[in-house]
């Protein structure tokens, strides 16, 4: 997700390219470079299917089907990192739209790192949109020593924003959130055609992005498998790896 992958350079926003979204009207808004106003205009209804229950998160690129886990192993500053993100079937309202609830735990060194709850959604053109977290970090005796990071939209002006495409295109750049000063990220599409091993097997035709920050320093590369989703990541210039070890 958006919080344990962050990265950023403002500087390249200028020079990226900016492409069209797959079509929804809120889509249409979240294109846009760091500074330029934002705005997607969220209809309940563009997130229902045809009898009003919430559209499953089936995007190719990121399926979050709830009662699914998946399990991430790497490195973090030199420290063995271990990563679960499962899918609930827990749900959650946010401004009028049914979210699914995921769960992401992490450990370094074998100690709690961090917990957080991340709140998805898929539009009817098939765009997944990330709608805020809920996130605490914790030093090695168990004590929580930061919230920040965490943000819902529709509080404090905070606005929801793509995790991925329903047709990602190269140089498609949009944003993936955003709380003003707390939460600003964004990604472009990079590649459509990669190849990448990772202990859970080998996948072809992987789409790469590239994510950065409005509001903190560094670039990102995430790999995402046709019906898999996130499978691979580097990270704060390669100080944090992790791959897909195990989908439960």
């Amino acid at each position: 997700m958006p919080r344990t992958h962050r990265a950023a350079l403002a500087l390249v926003t200028a020079a990226l390219s900016i492409g069209m979204l797959a079509g929804s009207p809120a889509a249409a808004g979240v294109k846009s470079a760091c500074g330029d106003p934002y705005n997607p205009a969220i209809t309940p209804a563009d997130f229902t299917n045809a009898h009003g229950k919430p559209n499953p998160i089936n995007n190719p690129y990121n399926p979050l089907r709830p009662g699914t886990t998946y399990v991430y192993d790497g490195s973090k500053d030199g420290e063995a990192q271990h990563d679960v993100v499962a899918v609930t079937k827990s749900t959650k309202s946010i401004i009028g739209v049914t979210t699914v609830v995921v769960r992401d735990i992490v450990t370094v060194a074998g100690f709690l790192a961090e917990d957080t709850l991340d709140w998805f959604a898929q539009d009817d053109a098939g765009n997944v949109w990330y709608f805020g977290e809920d996130t605490k970090e914790y030093d090695q005796q168990g004590n929580v020593i930061s919230t920040f990071g965490s943000w819902e939209a529709g509080v404090d002006g905070a606005k929801p924003g793509i995790v991925m495409e329903a047709a990602p295109a190269i140089g498609d750049t949009y944003r993936q959130e955003f709380a003003a000063a707390v939460a600003e990220d964004m990604a472009s599409v990079a590649s459509l055609n990669e190849t990448i091993t990772v202990p859970y097997g080998t996948f072809d035709q992987v789409l790469r992005t590239k994510e950065f920050s409005c509001i903190e320093a560094g670039l990102d590369y995430k790999y995402y498998a046709q019906g898999i989703g996130f499978i691979y990541g580097v990270a704060r210039g390669g100080k944090e790896v992790l791959s897909l070890t195990s989908v439960k």
